[in-house]
């Protein structure tokens, strides 16, 4: 007996010893991709509970929990400047105000901010969320014509900028006036004539909380922010980010382990989602603190980095490039960096990255401003934006399918639906769009975001979001970015259309016609492809 119990306890002991053995050979990434699973739906169940609320629980309810809890603790550090939870509470309190009761702001209307990375920028989005207006986030490097688009496309009726934009202002100003757009700068005086300043009124404003009562109509489907997206159309795009997407989204830094002692660097431009949904939005929901920098720097980056004590980094692909572009150092890495979240990283310059700037935990993902779906490569494969499951799947409703390039267009078969490609093959990635996945499309153009949708992809009746990505998944399940369809190319960081180049070429009276078209250009800078151009002279006849 007692021989046979012995022997039990071997086998036992033997199994406990060998299955994990044999786990890490089979199934390498078995706990993690557990760890990821349950810690994606502890973040779903969580968001939907704030949000089934009543009033719903908002990003702007996490920010103000956070300024209660620890008012004093710093929120935003800029140059010498740093703004504690307290400060960003009163000034958009104050801000709020001036636009509810001086400018005449209502519930529901939209506000378009024209501005640099300041802090100024999140409490205007704050100050404007406590009383229940959206904020649409332009692009400062857009002038005249596309200025004016982005601006009738969110349907804004009053621009907030700063001084520094007067050339660009005073030269649509005459067109905004007739468009019922006001103009207020951020400054204790105006620049402008015609304009306002608001700087001096919100001075003398009170910095006492609000009444909810303010923002009584928001629920899980009001618009916060409108995105402005550049693809293939031309002219940016105004994707539509909802409560509810909002909330999901500046969850990603609390999937990737961030936590309320971090301090991240933004270099980003604010006007996108990755710098003002992920990481500004991700400090809020956490309670976190970041550094802010006006304009992304390669010769600044490490020393902000050392100055401020940062632990995270967020960064796209082309800082990444940057930075192992700088010729190498002795203190290389002599910082405090533990953690990297981005997307676009090529794989030579991750590689690179790592071996130059020691171990830091990198956190690539995918997707996009409007998009139902997105990854994150939890595991550090170098190279992969993400990692997909047997469970995952259960989860995230996607799909990769053949795409023909020629025809612009998914591959059907004769029934008329998609065709899944197999693994390892590239394909364009869809995703099926539900109540859960939602797609929220593009203000003021229903025709855009009709296009964006493609019908009877598996079965007659569903719809799926066009990504407008090809993807590739091997047989392990990660996922790798393989090309953008369409015509754009790369420009530090930046994704532009063909078209629009086309449009700013065209205004040449010497230039009679001008196509421009995407190549790709091996070994050079950028992240996949760049324009050429076909022009003819006027009176020379030829190309």
């Amino acid at each position: 007996m007692i021989s046979a119990m012995l022997d039990m306890y071997t086998i036992v002991l033997g199994l406990l010893i060998l299955l994990p053995l044999l786990g890490n050979i089979f199934f390498p990434y078995l706990w993690l991709d557990l760890v990821s699973l349950f810690s994606v739906m502890h973040v779903g169940y969580r968001c939907q509970k704030c949000l089934q609320r009543n009033p719903p629980f908002t990003l702007l309810d996490f920010f103000l929990a956070k300024a209660q809890k620890h008012p004093e603790k710093p929120l935003v550090l800029f140059g010498e400047e740093i703004y504690s939870y307290r400060d960003i509470d009163r000034h958009s309190s104050q801000l709020a105000r001036v636009l509810r009761e001086h400018v005449g702001l209502k519930e529901g209307e939209t506000v378009a901010v024209f501005l640099k990375n300041i802090p100024a920028y999140l409490w205007v989005w704050m100050g404007l969320e406590k009383i229940g207006c959206a904020m649409a986030c332009v692009n400062y490097n857009i002038r005249a014509k596309s200025l004016l688009h982005v601006l009738s496309s969110c349907g804004a009726r009053v621009l907030l900028t700063t001084p520094d934009f007067k050339a660009a202002i005073e030269d649509v100003l005459p067109t905004l006036n007739n468009e019922g757009v006001r103009v207020f700068y951020l400054s204790d005086d105006s620049p402008t004539e015609g304009t306002e300043a608001l700087l001096g009124q919100m001075k003398c404003s009170s910095d006492e909380p609000l009444p909810a009562s303010f923002r009584a109509n928001v629920n899980s489907k009001s618009t916060s922010l409108y995105i402005f997206t550049s693809g293939t159309t031309g002219l940016p795009k105004a994707a539509i980010i909802t409560q509810r997407k909002l909330l999901f989204v500046s969850n990603l830094f609390r999937l990737c382990g961030v936590s309320p002692k971090d301090i991240i660097y933004i270099p980003l431009p604010l006007y996108h989602s990755a710098a003002l949904l992920l990481g500004i939005g991700g400090c809020l929901e956490v309670g976190a603190t970041f550094a802010l920098r006006s304009k992304f720097s390669v010769s600044h980056f490490w020393n902000d980095c050392k100055r401020y004590r940062v632990s995270v980094i967020q960064y796209v692909g082309e800082v990444m490039r940057y930075l192992c572009n700088v010729p190498k150092t002795g203190n290389d890495r002599d910082h405090c960096v533990q953690m990297a979240i981005g997307n676009g990283m090529r794989m030579e310059v991750w590689k690179e990255f790592l071996r130059r700037f020691g171990p830091i935990q990198i956190y690539e993902f995918y997707g996009a401003t409007e998009a139902n779906v997105g990854f994150v490569n939890y595991t550090g494969k170098v190279g992969a934006v993400g990692r997909t499951n047997f469970l995952h799947k259960k989860l995230v409703n996607f799909k990769l399918v053949q795409y023909n390039v020629d025809q612009d267009e998914p591959v059907r078969d004769e029934k008329g639906h998609c065709i899944p490609v197999a693994v390892g093959e590239t394909g364009l990635l869809v995703a099926k769009i539900t109540k859960n996945t939602p797609f929220n499309g593009y203000a003021g153009d229903c025709q855009k975001t009709q296009k964006k949708i493609l019908r009877d992809v598996l079965m007659k009746g569903d719809c799926y979001f066009n990504s407008g990505d090809l993807l590739m998944q091997d047989h392990q399940g990660f996922l790798y970015f393989q090309d953008r369809i369409g015509d754009t190319f790369r420009w530090k960081g930046e994704n532009v259309a063909t078209t629009e180049v086309e449009t700013i070429l065209a205004m040449l009276e010497l230039i009679q016609e001008v196509t421009v078209y995407g190549v790709p250009v091996p070994g050079g800078p950028g992240d996949h492809k760049y324009f050429q151009t076909a022009q003819r002279s006027a009176g020379e006849g030829r190309i």
